[in-house]
C-alpha cells in the first residue's frame, strides 16, 4: 500500500491514522464518489447539495465567474462535505483563467521568455494567492510540456519553452512561487504534449519519442519536478506507442491507448520507473482524447485501474458512478487498487491540513479577495511583461516608431473567435489604442467589411473595403501601420491560425510596402507562418494592459527589449519568415 510518510505526502502517525481510519469508515459509495472530481456547472445550492452530498465527491472545479460569488460558492460546497474538498483551479497565467478579476500576469512562455527566472515565480505567487483567496487548494499547473512542434498551438502558448532545461528551471520556480500559498500543485500532461501538432481535447494525441529521447528530454522533466516536491500529476489523453511497447513489446498498434487508459505508462513508468508516490488524475474525461478510445462505461473503471487515482469530471454522475461500481463489482478495480487510490486522495488532503481545520475556517474570509487584482498583483503583471516581451525581427530597421516621425498609426486587430470560456477577444484593440494615443500617436483604427455591416453600413463588402483601403493615397494617410493580433484558442480545433475576416481581406498586411509596419502578437508565437511579409515583428504574450503598454514602451524606443524567444518562431525555417 502508499507509504504516507513519504514524500510528497510526509505525513506523521496523526495525520496517517486520520487517513486509515476515514476510509474504514466509509461505505462503498462515499468510498467511489472519492474518485470523481466534478466540474460545477451551476452556483446553485440545491445542485451542490447534490453533487457533494449525494455523490459524495472527492473535489470540485468550478466554471469562472466573479471572485465573491466564487468564494460563497466554494464555501458552501465545504459546509456540505462529510471530508473536506480539494477545490481546483487552473492559474496558469496568474488569477486569470479562474476567476473573471483575476490578475493577468502572463503565460507560461512569457515566464519562460524572461531573462529573469524568478518571473515564473512570480506567476505561480499571484496565482497561488489569488485562487487561494477563493477557497481554492489545488492547482493545475504548472504545464511541463515541452514545445517541440511549433505547429502545435493548445501547449504553444502554455508551454515554458522548447527544451527541457527551461521548463525545467522554469517549473521549478513557478511551483515554488505557488507553494508560497496554502496549495499543492498538480503538473501536466504526462507523459507529455508538444510532439504532436494536434490537440487531445478534440483528438487522440501521441508522444512519438522512442524511450531513450523521452528520457533525455520529458523523462529529464518528470524526474526534476518530482524530486522537487511536485504532489500531482495530471495525465494526458495522450499516447506514447514506443513507450508502451518498451514494456509490453507484445503489443500491436491498435491496442495503443492514451496514456490515462494505460498502465504500462502510469504504473510502470510513472509510479515504478519514475518513482513518483503522489496523486495521480486524469485531464477531463470528456475530451475526445479519451472518449474515442473505448465505450465510456469501460474508460472510467479502466482509468482508475491503470493507476489514475481521480477521474476529472463527470459526463454523467449517475451513470459514471454506476460504470465504477460496475467496474469495482467485476473485478476491473481491485478492492486493492481502490484502497491505494482513497490513500492517495486523502493522503493530499491530510498533507494540506485539511483533516484538522475547522470547516468554517477551509475558506477564508471575504477579506481575503482584497489580494485579487490589487496593486501589488498589477505591478508584478507589469515588471513581468515588460521582461518578457520580444523583438522577434526588425530586418527593415523599423523601429523605434515615435510620435515626431510617425505621428498617423493605422491600427488594425486582428482577433480570433471567443473560445469556450466565454471571453470577449476583442478588448484588447481599445486598449492598443488607448496607449497609443498616451504615446502621442493619432490613431485611426480600421474596420472591416463585417463590423462596418454590423454598424449599418450599406453596400459594403470586402472588395469595396479594399478599394477604400488600398490605394496610393494611403502613405498620405498614414506614416505607419500596426497591427495587434490576439488570436488564442484550444479545445475546439486541431489547431489555430490566423483567420482573416473575409477573402483577400483589407487587414491582411499589404501595406508593408507602402509604410513601416510592426506586428505585435499579443498570444501565439507562430504568426510568421501566416504574416511572413512582416518585417518588424514583436511578441508580447498577453492581452493585457501591461502587456501592450510594454510593447508600446518598446515600440517606441522608450525602454528596451529584453524578452527571448526560441526557434519556433521561425515556423520550421518555412521561407520567408526570417526575411
Amino acid at each position: 500500500m502508499v507509504d504516507l510518510s513519504r514524500a510528497p505526502f510526509s505525513l506523521d502517525d496523526a495525520a496517517i491514522a486520520w487517513v486509515n481510519d476515514t476510509i474504514a469508515s466509509m461505505t462503498l459509495d462515499e468510498k467511489l464518489g472519492q474518485l470523481f472530481i466534478n466540474l460545477n456547472v451551476s452556483f446553485d445550492e440545491a445542485y451542490l447539495d447534490r453533487i457533494v452530498s449525494g455523490y459524495h465527491v472527492g473535489g470540485i472545479r468550478f466554471m469562472g465567474a466573479p471572485s465573491p460569488a466564487v468564494q460563497e460558492h466554494i464555501r458552501y460546497a465545504q459546509s456540505k462535505a462529510k471530508i473536506p474538498l480539494l477545490v481546483a483551479s487552473n492559474p496558469e497565467m496568474g488569477g486569470a483563467g479562474s476567476i473573471d478579476d483575476g490578475t493577468l500576469v502572463t503565460t507560461h512562455l512569457g515566464a519562460g521568455s524572461s531573462p529573469d527566472p524568478d518571473d515564473a515565480y512570480r506567476l505561480g505567487y499571484v496565482g497561488g494567492r489569488e485562487t487561494e483567496a477563493l477557497g481554492c487548494n489545488w492547482a493545475f499547473a504548472p504545464i511541463v510540456d515541452i514545445h517541440r512542434n511549433w505547429r502545435n498551438t493548445v501547449i504553444g502558448t502554455r508551454s515554458f519553452g522548447n527544451t527541457a532545461d527551461i521548463v525545467i528551471e522554469r517549473a521549478k520556480r513557478y511551483f515554488d512561487g505557488l507553494s508560497e500559498s496554502h496549495t499543492a500543485a498538480a503538473m501536466k500532461h504526462f507523459p507529455g504534449d508538444g510532439v504532436d501538432e494536434r490537440d487531445q481535447h478534440v483528438v487522440t494525441t501521441y508522444n512519438t519519442l522512442g524511450y531513450d529521447e523521452w528520457n533525455e528530454t520529458y523523462g529529464t522533466v518528470y524526474r526534476a519536478l518530482i524530486e522537487h516536491g511536485v504532489q500531482s500529476i495530471m495525465i494526458g489523453h495522450i499516447g506514447a506507442p514506443e513507450l508502451s511497447k518498451h514494456f509490453r513489446p507484445e503489443m500491436t498498434d491498435a491496442e495503443i491507448l492514451p496514456a490515462t487508459l494505460a498502465p504500462e505508462l502510469v504504473q510502470d513508468l510513472l509510479r515504478g520507473e519514475l518513482g513518483f508516490n503522489g496523486l495521480i488524475l486524469t485531464d477531463a474525461s470528456m475530451m475526445v482524447g479519451m472518449t474515442q478510445a473505448m465505450k465510456r462505461s469501460d474508460a472510467v473503471p479502466a482509468a482508475i485501474a491503470a493507476g489514475c487515482d481521480m477521474f476529472l469530471f463527470f459526463r454523467n454522475p449517475d451513470e459514471d458512478l454506476r460504470y465504477v461500481r460496475e467496474g469495482y463489482e467485476n473485478g476491473v478495480i481491485t478492492p486493492e487498487r481502490l484502497e491505494e487510490a482513497l490513500q492517495r486522495i486523502l493522503g493530499l488532503k491530510a498533507s494540506l491540513g485539511l483533516h484538522v481545520m475547522e470547516p468554517e475556517s477551509l475558506v477564508p474570509g471575504r477579506e481575503a479577495l482584497e489580494v485579487i487584482g490589487s496593486d501589488e498583483h498589477r505591478a508584478i503583471a507589469a515588471s513581468v511583461s515588460d521582461n518578457a516581451v520580444a523583438l522577434i525581427k526588425d530586418t527593415e530597421g523599423n523601429l523605434p516608431l515615435r510620435p515626431e516621425t510617425h505621428k498617423r498609426i493605422r491600427l488594425y486587430g486582428i482577433t480570433g473567435q471567443s473560445d469556450f470560456t466565454g471571453t470577449d477577444p476583442s478588448g484588447y484593440l481599445d486598449i492598443a489604442r488607448e496607449e497609443l494615443e498616451r504615446a502621442g500617436f493619432e490613431v485611426h483604427v480600421f474596420k472591416n467589411a463585417l463590423q462596418r455591416q454590423a454598424e449599418g453600413e450599406e453596400n459594403v463588402y470586402f472588395h469595396t473595403v479594399m478599394g477604400d483601403e488600398a490605394n496610393e493615397a494611403y502613405p498620405e494617410k498614414y506614416d505607419a501601420a500596426i497591427i495587434f493580433a490576439n488570436v488564442a484558442g484550444f479545445a475546439q480545433e486541431a489547431t489555430v491560425r490566423i483567420r482573416w475576416s473575409t477573402p483577400m481581406a483589407a487587414e491582411i498586411p499589404w501595406y508593408v510596402t507602402e509604410v513601416p509596419t510592426v506586428f505585435v502578437s499579443l498570444f501565439q508565437p507562430n504568426h510568421l507562418v501566416d504574416v511572413p511579409m512582416v518585417k518588424t515583428l514583436v511578441h508580447a504574450h498577453a492581452p493585457s494592459r501591461e502587456a501592450i503598454h510594454a510593447a508600446v514602451e518598446k515600440i517606441t524606443g522608450a525602454s528596451a527589449f529584453t524578452g527571448t524567444f526560441n526557434e519556433n518562431v521561425w515556423c520550421g525555417d518555412i521561407w520567408g519568415t526570417r526575411l
